[in-house]
């Protein structure tokens, strides 16, 4: 069971993998057992061209940069390529100081305005990307429609030599900072297999996601974070994690995709004590908070745990893509629903107060409690308080619905920006049941509700 957002490839809450664990292994030796098993099982039960191993590696920062995308779909044969260099001297401002990505489409010129214009309002209203801009390279070898005014013939000359577009050729230019730039090229070019209908047909193409950062930058919080996987074996070990930028430390994590689907996902673990220690220093854990929150691996490895490496594939989703459908809920006897019930158990339902006590379980609202008490309490301070409590009291409520107010705002905010994208993934992707409109409703309850208190508020003390 993993606590995580239901998808068309992910089921909300429980699922299946096989796990396995070796000891005194590399990863090497997991992928070489993955590049047996996972072949072997497809080819039973199915009568499309599978992969045979060993599978392509490729490491994480090459697919953010050739793909947008740490699960890349092998069968899509358009590649993103970086063309800020290209554009260093240009004079369009959308693309000054920034990273601009390309995707050379072959023979995309045949396309008319209408696919070019909707995969502008692809870009900016679905993945959120301040536009998408593009050129044709006509027959007579010249620039043609989109952002053509700013190409000019070194610039074409440069894409030609540099992206080996060529005449008849289409090509889509993102623009942002690097980490936005490639993850909205990610998905127009798998948009732009979609619809160009370019993917290789009744094909299982695999291949391994390795290198991965062992640590980010959280922005939130300001601070260095794990990126994936806190357990995983950093590479080049003690000395790297001393030595090196926490940015640039590189872990033994690996993912296994196949079509565009993370399939199975593991790691060389951590098995050093004092190794783990150090890892968790550096994103900002105490040893002893360590010792507090892992007790249970923390105490494991000072016994001499041996090496070892291992990985899970999951077999709802490798069920999914043997059955040839993009949703998970099809193969899986008793799917939830989109807001994780199970309709046929009528699943989960209300908890009554005994079954929480039978548990030890407190439903804890104390923030709203709290509220209401002052509220409650409110008349009689005025009645019987001084001029110090009542003011006190004036104080407490002000902020209370201070804070309701700018709840409010959020939420109103929310719900603006998301109406749009929210109503065209509904048309879109309706068939494959992606959306969940839960968050929408609770944002609505939430609101009126908030409405409701203010408005109580004001006449307690209006």
């Amino acid at each position: 069971f993993r606590d995580e957002d239901p998808r068309a490839d992910r089921a909300p809450g429980e699922f299946y993998q096989i796990d396995f664990e070796m000891a005194f292994a590399t990863q090497e030796d997991v992928l070489s057992v993955m590049e047996e098993l996972i072949p072997t099982v497809f080819k039973k039960h199915t009568n499309w061209k599978v992969d045979e191993g060993p599978f392509i590696r490729i490491p994480y920062r090459e697919a953010m940069e050739k793909y947008g995308i740490d699960k890349p779909d092998l069968r899509n044969p358009l590649i993103i390529q970086d063309a800020t260099t290209i554009f260093r001297n240009t004079e369009f401002n959308a693309f000054k100081e920034k990273t601009i990505k390309a995707i050379v489409v072959p023979n995309g010129a045949t396309q008319g305005r209408k696919f070019f214009d909707s995969m502008t309002e692809f870009a900016v209203e679905e993945q959120g990307a301040k536009g998408l801009a593009w050129i044709k390279i006509d027959e007579n070898n010249v620039a043609q429609g989109g952002i053509a005014k700013f190409v000019t013939d070194e610039v074409l000359k440069d894409l030609e030599e540099k992206l080996g577009a060529k005449q008849g050729d289409s090509i889509f230019f993102i623009a942002d900072k690097l980490e936005t730039a490639q993850k909205i090229a990610g998905q127009i070019r798998i948009e732009l297999g979609n619809r160009l209908d370019l993917l290789e047909k009744n094909t299982y193409r695999f291949c391994f996601i390795v290198d991965f950062p062992m640590y980010e930058y959280n922005e939130d919080e300001q601070k260095i974070d794990f990126n994936h996987n806190p357990f995983s074996m950093p590479q080049g070990g003690m000395e790297a994690l001393e030595n090196k930028d926490p940015l640039d430390i590189l872990a033994y994590q690996y993912d296994l995709v196949c079509n565009g689907y993370e399939m199975a996902s593991g790691a060389v673990r951590n098995h050093d004590p004092k190794l783990m220690v150090k890892a968790f220093e550096i994103a900002g854990y105490s040893e002893q908070t360590v010792e507090e929150k892992f007790g249970a691996l923390y105490k494991a490895f000072k016994y001499g745990t041996p090496p070892h490496a291992g990985a899970a594939p999951g077999l709802d989703r490798m069920v999914m893509l043997i059955a040839n459908t993009q949703n998970i809920r099809e193969v899986i006897a008793f799917p939830k629903n989109k807001k994780a019930r199970d309709v046929m158990m009528n699943a989960p339902s209300r908890v009554e107060e005994q079954q929480l006590k039978d548990v030890h379980i407190k439903v804890d609202l104390q923030e709203w409690i709290s509220f209401n008490y002052y509220i409650k309490k409110a008349g009689g301070f005025m009645k019987e308080s001084n001029e110090e409590t009542l003011a006190a009291t004036v104080e407490i409520l002000s902020k209370k619905l201070d804070d309701i107010i700018n709840k409010q705002k959020d939420i109103e905010n929310e719900l603006q920006r998301n109406n749009k994208i929210i109503m065209q993934r509904m048309n879109k992707a309706q068939e494959y049941n992606e959306i969940d409109d839960m968050r929408c409703k609770v944002l609505n309850n939430q609101l009126n509700d908030l409405l409701k208190r203010i408005i109580e508020i004001d006449e307690k003390l209006y």
